[in-house]
């Protein structure tokens, strides 16, 4: 209740006149035992209001509202209070929230080119005195520039079959997984009542997922352990599922609510973290009519997890840059969301484990807090990260990495200079600290969607079937930068609304790459995200760091670390504890580390 209140402005009802103040916290006490010093006597928010207002409260026994400036202590029953409309949110939104403005926003290609024009118009920048002083001129039209669409790559599957994606989408049916891995041993928790999750439809739905992962090459056993269950049992059964399996647990395939934001970060952490267990989630609402599309979906992040792989992006093996071993990484930092207070900034690093750049490897990190009201871009523990993943990738592949292939995300343009002076370093460091000669060739890429730029076909005919440019876009002319390597690849296709084309600038080329085979490497590893058949607006790395930071900052918000309590401490070595106790706390275990748990 203090988060989503704090900073809030409201209105009062009590007093004639309308007074706006703005929220600073909740009372600890209520109304009726809350007193203040009222000419030398003690009374209390409750008596107060009574004989002052002759108003007496509905609520006396809820907390007040204590308004800013904090000094003065002014207590307002909350029942007096209105939220001011039009407030923008100052917390992360629900994911129905989301959902419904990407509704409310999206608006198709041609809508939304001709509401930037009317907008424009109705500037009228031609009349603007400030831009005449100036002898600045706007140009009416929007830019035209030259873009290419590169050749879509052939997305690989077992038995040497391939499929040829179209428009950034492809028909996996009739096709089995790359590298399939068997469930042998599973478990499936139902949370919702049995009146609303039937137990026949688990089990409809079940043996659907059995049928279609036999078809995709998937051997899955029936389930070993079905139950229905509360949220303060899932220790309980935890417990229950690896005593009757002797601790040998593919996986545990759990039913939630529509409503599950407390359930499934517990669901994580108790599971996966503290045991080791990989688990996979789906709404109740999925449940029935069991759905080809669905199932297909669940199929490949099932597969994924315990350690299969889905397909491959051909073109990958023909690239000349990989015909040594080449490690491609994925990065991000990802700060507090709005509402989440003192919370610090949790960073991934993923890291590809084979010569397809399929598999990949997690290390979490958490950045130090000290107060700081601006958290850092830099990712501080780099050089021990990537130290680590060389190591494991030595160890999986069984030799060295030759070259290096770095995506970044979650850096501003304003912090590009910032991050690879430090994190370019820290790369090198990590390497030389291996071997004393060993200094593979680095590329460093800043992946951008941060920005406000749009693609548009001049001709209706040229875009895709939602009206935008087709997956393949590539524009590195006109509205790039004159100084720096960059360019604009639109690698997705559209669903709804307009695409926003991913921005992508080379900070650091050892290796080299002209621009056509740095396009093709960064399209093809869009190929190879294993939620979908769809070819993605990021390279997979740089997703799944992203990922591996929401899984991370969902055992954040789980109650697990209270940052009001945590920020409070004052000194280096208690900051250091806590940053150590949170990196425990949200790191997965270390038998599960290689898979890809966050999937």
């Amino acid at each position: 209740m203090k988060k989503h209140l704090k900073m809030l402005k409201v209105t009062v009802r009590h007093q004639n006149q309308r007074r706006v103040y703005r929220v600073l916290d909740l009372t600890d006490k209520p109304a009726s035992k809350l007193s203040f010093d009222v000419d030398g006597r003690q009374m209390s928010v409750a008596q107060y209001f009574q004989k002052q207002y002759g108003y007496q409260l509905r609520y006396p026994n809820l907390p007040c509202l204590w308004m800013s400036p904090k000094e003065k202590r002014t207590y307002i029953p909350m029942e007096v209070c209105d939220i001011v409309e039009g407030q923008r949110c100052v917390r992360k939104l629900t994911s129905d929230e989301v959902r419904t403005m990407i509704r409310a926003t999206a608006k198709k290609p041609h809508l939304r080119k001709q509401g930037i024009d009317e907008q424009f118009k109705f500037l009228n920048l031609d009349q603007d005195p400030y831009l005449k002083q100036f002898n600045i001129n706007v140009e009416r039209q929007q830019v035209s520039v030259r873009g290419k669409v590169l050749p879509a790559p052939s997305v690989g599957y077992a038995q040497q079959q391939s499929v040829q994606a179209q428009n950034g989408v492809w028909d996996s049916r009739g096709k089995r997984f790359f590298n399939p891995a068997p469930i042998k041993n599973w478990a499936v928790l139902m949370f919702p009542p049995q009146n609303v999750c039937r137990s026949n439809d688990v089990k409809a739905f079940c043996d659907a997922l059995i049928k279609f992962g036999s078809q995709s090459g998937m051997q899955i056993s029936q389930p070993s352990f079905v139950k229905y269950l509360r949220e303060h049992e899932i220790e309980n059964v935890c417990r229950e599922i690896l005593q009757k399996s002797n601790g040998q647990v593919d996986l545990v395939y759990c039913i939630l609510p529509r409503d599950s934001g407390r359930v499934y970060p517990m669901i994580k952490k108790v599971f996966e973290n503290q045991n080791a267990v990989l688990t996979q989630c789906m709404e109740m609402r999925n449940l029935k009519p069991v759905k080809p599309q669905t199932i297909g979906n669940i199929l490949q992040k099932i597969n994924t997890k315990v350690g299969g792989t889905n397909n491959i992006a051909v073109d990958i093996t023909s690239i000349p840059l990989f015909k040594q071993p080449v490690i491609v990484f994925g990065a991000d930092n990802a700060p507090p969301a709005q509402g989440e207070g003192n919370k610090p900034a949790v960073a991934a690093l993923v890291a590809s484990m084979d010569k397809f750049a399929c598999k990949y490897e997690t290390h979490i990190s958490v950045q130090d807090t000290d107060g700081r009201r601006m958290h850092s871009p830099i990712i501080e523990k780099l050089q021990k990260m990537v130290k680590q993943m060389l190591i494991k990738f030595y160890q999986r592949v069984k030799t060295k990495p030759q070259r290096i292939i770095f995506y970044r995300d979650g850096v501003s343009e304003g912090q590009h200079y910032h991050v690879m002076l430090h994190e370019v370093a820290a790369i090198q460091k990590a390497c030389a600290s291996l071997e004393k000669d060993y200094c593979p060739p680095i590329t460093f890429i800043i992946a951008q969607k941060r920005h406000h730029t749009r693609l548009f076909v001049q001709n209706q005919r040229d875009g895709d079937r939602s009206g935008n440019v087709p997956a393949g876009t590539v524009v590195d002319n006109t509205i790039t930068s004159p100084h720096l390597y960059d360019f604009y690849l639109n690698s997705h296709a559209g669903i709804q609304g307009t695409n926003k084309p991913a921005k992508y600038t080379v900070l650091k080329d050892d290796n080299r790459m002209p621009p056509d085979m740095l396009y093709r490497l960064t399209y093809a590893l869009c190929h190879v995200y294993a939620r979908c058949t769809r070819s993605v607006s990021n390279p997979a790395p740089t997703y799944y760091a992203k990922l591996a930071t929401e899984r991370a900052r969902a055992h954040l918000n789980s109650g697990m670390w209270d940052s009001e309590n945590s920020s409070s401490a004052s000194s280096e070595a208690e900051r250091k504890h806590n940053v150590n106790e949170i990196l425990r706390d949200i790191s997965p275990n270390d038998k599960i580390k290689h898979k890809m748990y966050w999937i």
